[in-house]
């Protein structure tokens, strides 16, 4: 659905053609249809530019966009018809309604008139803004105003969805309402690239990831790549050990000492009905290790490898930590 060619845009730094900013770099991607790709990076990474670029409302100095095959800088009116883009500072016109709002996008996207009021019922439908369809914008909370936005980006009903912070100054409902509505567009079948600050909702709606750093894509995965279990971080952890966390299903079993007895577990630690260890054991050692502790009458319930946060993968792939 995305493909980037060698992608690079410079800037001159203040306005002096002497000093060249390199906003992206070379930059290389595919994202498939259907995929929920995710944008990761720092200020001044990059992020906005690319996406514009993917959008053609900026030219690349080099390098190429193809979207659903078709190059964006050369044949752009024809390949925006496959994009929705909302923009990280967007502005809506406040003197117009919901509705006078979306029939005047969807004439922009030369939609068939007697289809726009049925597409209009749709987008609305769909993202709640049924009781605001005939409210002035202007009157509208910044969540309601959010969705508003996602509704003409998606009023031309494009198979790729490129979002820029689109939970910034969002409360907490109105955060998870906007991934509830994500997810609802990827079970259709759109393919939506995102960028957010928020990486705790990324690594809940996202498939892949993408890590930017200053125009440099360091980092391209699946959302279970770039979360793989953590290794040991204890000082004195064995080389080779790991971290495991097993899981009760009900109090009273000692484990804490029962585990600390075992060979290879080391810096054991109970909160709650979970404990966490260092075990420095092959996978079978594992396995006998649960099979003696089910027989030991433990209330087993589960036994896992617990993977890092993306705030954490991203923390650790920027510091150049091998991963």
């Amino acid at each position: 659905m995305l493909r980037l060619i060698d992608l690079t845009k410079e800037y001159d730094a203040d306005g002096d053609p002497q000093r060249r900013v390199l906003a992206a770099d070379r930059l290389n991607l595919e994202v498939t249809a259907g995929e929920v790709f995710g944008l990761v990076g720092p200020n001044g990474a990059g992020k906005s530019t690319a996406l514009k670029m993917i959008c053609g409302l900026l030219l690349p100095t080099a390098g190429r966009v193809l979207v659903n095959g078709v190059d964006v800088e050369h044949r752009r009116e024809e390949a925006q018809k496959y994009v929705g883009y909302l923009a990280d500072f967007f502005s809506l016109y406040d003197e117009l309604t919901v509705y006078q709002y979306l029939e005047y996008f969807a004439q922009a996207y030369k939609l068939a008139p007697n289809s726009i009021p049925g597409r209009i019922v749709e987008v609305v439908t769909r993202l709640g803004l049924e009781s605001k369809r005939d409210a002035s914008i202007s009157g509208l909370s910044r969540g309601m105003k959010q969705r508003v936005g996602i509704a003409r980006a998606v009023i031309h009903d494009p198979p790729l969805l490129v979002l820029d912070e689109p939970a910034a100054g969002l409360d907490p409902k109105s955060r998870h309402e906007l991934k509830q509505l994500l997810r609802g567009f990827h079970e259709r079948g759109c393919t939506i690239v995102i960028t957010s600050h928020i990486l705790s909702d990324l690594e809940e709606i996202c498939t892949t990831i993408g890590i930017l750093e200053k125009g440099h894509l360091i980092r391209v995965g699946k959302i279970e790549e770039i979360l793989q279990p953590a290794p040991a971080t204890q000082p004195g952890a064995p080389a080779g050990s790991r971290v495991i966390r097993i899981r009760l299903s009900a109090p009273g079993f000692a484990l804490e000492p029962w585990l600390t007895a075992r060979p290879g577990v080391n810096h054991v630690a109970t909160s709650g009905l979970g404990t966490l260890f260092q075990f420095a054991g092959s996978d079978a050692d594992l396995s006998e290790m649960v099979k003696a502790l089910v027989t030991a009458g433990a209330p087993l319930a589960a036994v896992e490898q617990p993977g890092l946060s993306l705030e954490e993968a991203y923390s650790r792939i920027a510091k150049g930590e091998v991963m």
